[in-house]
């Protein structure tokens, strides 16, 4: 047996989320073979695979098809690649923008977790607060005294991103005092965005996160006008009146002039369960806001975010409640791991 033989049987194993076969999607790595036993790697397209043992499973099946006296041995690696190599901005891998139709729906502590949750997958992560006028990302990583450093690389000034919780970070909380408010007119706030995007010394990250404002405004069309995005997360909560301007945050990110793709929807203050009854649930805001948006413009239910004081609790105190282990920070850990899967979904197409 040779190592076209290997692959040559890997070829009939699909990937089940991207629907290509494993060697096509370059997933096979480190050949060695020894006799009856073939080892070989499977380099995972995303940090944390749901669907690797089913994946190993069908490799198993496929050797016995065609060669039963040989035992494969089967090793997982992962790497966020990127099949679309027109998205890397300066090694940025993907840019993920965060987006909700108003103020008020969680939307910055949706972001400060999923950058987290990301990279307690294995991921390298950024998170850009691009709310200019009204930063919060500093307060909810505990970093509102610290700032970025500035070095000049040929004549030009380059920022340094802080890092906490290992993330890297950037907002204009952290260049300015928190009690100073930024009186700006649309451009130079878009010129800002720009500049944290191009300007910053992100070395490689897999994913950055871009916590836009509410709405839709100057600072969403430079991102989308320029910055290859792969994809979009829509926040919002259950009540009608956030639902209705959800529906223009679609509209305007499938606009020809910005379009981009939306990955899905996560619906935040979904219920309420009290501590003494963890099964019960409360639908203070209403109830399945977010899906019956999702299913409307035919997207993606990414899930559910409860009503939780810990949440809070954890966002005030400036520690992500990722960082913890509770339900609330599982339920963040499986959006996570749906948003990884569905931008390698979305590259590949």
């Amino acid at each position: 047996m040779k190592d076209i033989d290997v692959l040559n049987v890997l070829k009939n194993v699909i990937d089940p989320d991207i629907k290509k076969d494993l060697v096509t999607l370059k997933m096979i790595e480190n050949i060695k073979i020894n006799r009856d036993k073939v080892n070989f790697d499977i380099k995972l397209t995303t940090p944390a695979c749901p669907l690797k043992e089913k994946i190993k499973s069908d490799c198993i099946s496929s050797f016995r098809k065609y060669y039963p006296n040989i035992k494969p041995i089967i090793n997982f690696t992962s790497e966020v690649i990127n099949y679309n190599q027109k998205s890397i901005v300066k090694n940025i891998k993907n840019i993920i923008a965060v987006s909700s139709g108003k103020g008020g729906v969680g939307k910055s502590t949706i972001s400060s977790n999923l950058a987290v949750g990301l990279a307690k997958l294995g991921a390298k992560v950024g998170l850009i607060d691009a709310d200019i006028f009204g930063p919060s990302i500093p307060t909810m990583f505990n970093c509102e005294n610290q700032q970025p450093q500035i070095k000049k690389v040929n004549n030009k000034n380059i920022i340094i991103p802080i890092t906490q919780y290992g993330i890297k970070l950037l907002s204009m909380g952290l260049l300015i005092p928190k009690d100073k408010a930024v009186i700006w007119r649309g451009p130079m706030a878009s010129s800002a965005l720009k500049q944290f995007i191009l300007d910053v010394e992100w070395e490689e990250l897999d994913y950055l996160l871009v916590d836009l404002p509410p709405g839709t405004s100057d600072i969403h069309i430079t991102l989308t006008q320029n910055f290859p995005i792969s994809g979009a997360i829509i926040v919002t909560t259950p009540q009608k009146v956030s639902v209705n301007d959800v529906k223009k945050s679609i509209s305007m990110f499938n606009q020809k002039q910005t379009k981009i793709p939306i990955l899905g929807v996560i619906e935040n203050m979904s219920y309420f369960s009290p501590k003494e009854l963890p099964k019960n649930k409360y639908y203070l805001f209403g109830k399945n806001g977010g899906k019956d948006v999702a299913n409307k413009f035919d997207l993606n239910f990414i899930g559910e975010i409860p009503i939780d004081e810990e949440i809070m609790n954890s966002s005030d105190n400036g520690f992500p409640i990722v960082l913890k282990e509770t339900n609330v920070s599982e339920k963040y850990i499986d959006i996570c791991k749906s948003i990884a899967r569905l931008i390698v979904v979305n590259n590949i197409k």
